[in-house]
């Protein structure tokens, strides 16, 4: 039977990415979609993005998504015929799924009696025995005394690994180095269990030190068929949960591939499976392998799977659970090129991995080809609630070979570029940029064993390195600043008395102050730095320089739509080369991104975001709005001077006439005050933007002052 005439509408019990993720697949092959939302989830992607949705409850998962009754009257109320689940949630859940069965809606997934089968992990070791499925030694019984497990661990050898036989994301798991830490890691553990999942039942194997995690995607329909779609390595972890994956899982050989997956096809036949599973292996730097659990749902790193096997697993589930055979048979799969998916969260790597939540103020994606693709169910200015997982999207990318795959993945994460919240971006790109991830030379404990490398600065990078690259980006930052303000006083113009006046075009710096201009700026530490940057003219260009400790910094550049086109030439102090030269001896050209919400602005510089709050008076802007009227409106001659240096004139009068494009513009003084300088004589060209001569504002006088100070 074709999925098409079994399901025709699909309930997605589950939210964010999965839930764009299997919408996507069901409107490819014409299935009608029903999106399921919570209060924290009204205006969420995954509701815009399907047929129709229902409002389940409040933002707690037990209020909303956890709703199993709630979720399965819906779904006969919409006339879904099937259930999604996604991962996490219900997905796992033998009761919700016993529950479809019983009322006639086809569940996306194997057999409650499957899901029951493997919710234990003590009990799916026993089935895995029978199977012939590799198992570390270890016990898995039911005595659960102290005294049994304390004499079995001494059995065992250490050391050993204490784990909740009904848990997951390393919650009642203990590592034991030596007999007298079994007893108090037994009572810890079983405490956590209980809290974490109501049971407090353990099982104990031997802990294999720097084992591989890798695992086998696994699939089989409703006819006896069952194959498995290549391995991945999973071994890049933290605090047990994954963070990095690839396909196929580097450096193993054809006949391990092959004993792998046929391992895990026997696992899966051991419990009658039907749909998408997986089976994971602790794979030992002898090559020998072990079960470790079997995940009876689609996992979130299946992208890579799907990437170098041209499947979609997706589209397989739904075919699966209307009853089709498999599309393809085991001598039909072909794997091609290779795959990383890497999980871009809402954390602070630098605070041990603290979710973060907040509005995603700024999102800028990695362009989508056959090579990148991204899962997510994230738009800029969505809010990451606390009350789920704090991933933001999965970046994949694919190619011929690993290392092509891995240089897509390094260029990938540089043109990522979040703000408003914390994220783990520059870390991943850490991982990937690091020789032994580069060299396949990792196991489970890659994140333990170089830290602070990856978190915190590398033992490669000094101390004065580190700090040249936040030098260098107070230098862009404050250069930033000075761009900004020609698009501030575009603004200016436009809400000026003549909303039509060329000086609408007016783009320029601060005047009146050529030799200094203040840029105050509040950085990440909540550390206020006050940066002097003095301009020179060249060629009629305003060109700055900014010291910032034993650093002189020449820059130039312009703002154009949220890039920062940027020139920059740094020397030391000492140094006796000519300043209006160094951008062009120098000749480093850059483009930073910048995201800017109010006073708040991010600055993107390769894979590290340095953030700031400009701090500015309001008498600074409304002066900076003047004087910018003083600046050349766009490419032109100057015509004629209406006056001398050194007149006093009045706000409004005329002082200059340019021509640009066959019309002349008078350039007014904005305020009363002195010329002080011209800058270019008739005839010469000027461009956009250029400070075209300069007008000392006129002291209050003593009589003035008095009556501000009666006022």
């Amino acid at each position: 039977m074709s999925s098409q005439s079994l399901i025709k509408k699909l309930l997605i019990a589950n939210r964010g990415e999965i839930a764009c993720r299997i919408i996507k697949t069901a409107k490819a092959m014409g299935v009608r979609t029903v999106a399921l939302y919570s209060d924290a989830d009204v205006d969420a992607r995954h509701v815009a993005l399907a047929d129709e949705s229902f409002y389940l409850g409040g933002s707690a998962p037990a209020d909303s998504y956890l709703k199993a009754d709630l979720i399965l009257d819906i779904a006969k109320k919409s006339g879904a015929q099937a259930i999604h689940p996604g991962y996490g949630f219900l997905s796992e859940n033998a009761e919700f799924a016993r529950k479809c069965e019983q009322a006639g809606v086809i569940f996306v997934g194997p057999s409650s009696e499957a899901i029951d089968s493997m919710g234990s992990k003590s009990a799916a070791k026993d089935i895995m025995g029978a199977a012939n499925v590799p198992l570390v030694p270890g016990y898995h019984g039911e005595g659960q005394d102290d005294d049994l497990l304390v004499k079995e661990a001494n059995k065992m050898g250490f050391p050993l690994l204490i784990k909740a036989a009904f848990g997951g994301g390393g919650k009642g798991m203990r590592i034991v180095e030596n007999s007298a830490e079994v007893l108090e890691n037994i009572h810890s553990a079983r405490r956590e269990a209980i809290s974490s999942f109501g049971n407090d039942k353990l099982l104990m194997e031997r802990y294999l030190r720097q084992p591989r995690h890798v695992e086998v995607q696994v699939f089989a329909d409703s006819h006896g068929h069952c194959i498995y779609l290549s391995d991945r390595d999973c071994s890049i972890q933290r605090r047990h949960q994954k963070v990095v994956e690839e396909a196929p899982a580097p450096g193993l050989s054809d006949a391990l591939r092959i004993k792998m997956g046929d391992a895990a096809v026997a696992a899966a036949k051991a419990i009658d499976y039907c749909g998408a599973g997986t089976v994971e292996f602790l794979l030992d730097t002898d090559g020998s392998f072990y079960f470790m659990e079997m995940n009876t749902r689609l996992q979130v790193e299946h992208p890579v799977t799907e990437m170098v096997t041209g499947q979609d697993l997706v589209k397989w589930q739904l075919m699966v659970a209307s009853g089709a055979q498999l599309p393809l048979s085991q001598d039909e799969v072909r794997i091609h090129g290779h795959s990383f998916e890497v999980r871009i969260y809402a954390e602070d790597p630098q605070n041990e991995f603290l979710p973060a939540s907040g509005k995603l103020n700024f999102l800028r994606e990695p362009e989508q080809s056959k090579f990148v693709r991204i899962d997510s169910g994230i738009r800029e200015n969505d809010v990451i609630s606390n009350f789920y997982d704090p991933m933001i999207s999965k970046l994949i990318v694919w190619d011929e070979t690993r290392p092509r795959a891995l240089q897509r993945m390094v260029h990938s994460l540089q043109s990522y570029q979040i703000s408003g919240l914390k994220h783990n971006i520059e870390f991943l790109a850490k991982i990937t940029e690091h020789k032994a991830f580069s060299e396949a030379n990792f196991s489970t404990d890659f994140i333990e064993r170089y830290g602070d490398e990856l978190i915190g600065r590398s033992p490669l990078q000094s101390q004065e390195s580190a700090s040249n690259d936040e030098q260098n980006a107070l230098a862009l930052a404050a250069l930033y600043q000075l761009c900004a303000r020609k698009v501030a006083a575009k603004a200016c113009a436009i809400n000026s008395h003549d909303p039509y006046s060329p000086w609408g075009t007016v783009s320029g710096f601060r005047l009146n102050s050529t030799s200094t201009h203040r840029i105050s700026l509040l950085d990440d530490n909540h550390q206020v730095q006050h940066i002097d940057v003095s301009e020179l003219l060249v060629a009629g260009q305003s060109v700055y320089q900014v010291n910032i400790d034993e650093n002189t910094y020449t820059l130039k550049g312009e703002l154009i739509d949220e890039i920062l086109h940027a020139e920059i030439a740094v020397k030391k102090h000492n140094d006796n080369n000519n300043d209006t030269s160094a951008i062009k001896a120098s000749g480093h050209k850059v483009k930073v991104p910048v995201s800017q919400v109010e006073d708040d602005f991010t600055l993107f510089i390769n894979t590290t975001s340095y953030h700031y709050r400009a701090i500015q008076t309001e008498l600074e802007e409304e002066q900076e709005c003047l004087e910018d009227k003083l600046n050349a409106p766009m490419n032109g001659t100057i015509v004629t001077h209406l006056v001398q240096k050194g007149d006093a004139v009045t706000a409004g009068q005329g002082l200059m006439v340019m021509e640009a494009m066959k019309m002349e513009y008078t350039i007014e003084s904005p305020f009363d005050g002195v010329v002080s300088a011209f800058f270019f004589e008739p005839g010469e060209l000027v461009t956009d933007g250029t400070i075209l001569l300069e007008v000392e504002p006129l002291e209050p006088t003593e009589t003035e002052e008095k009556a501000e100070g009666k006022a």
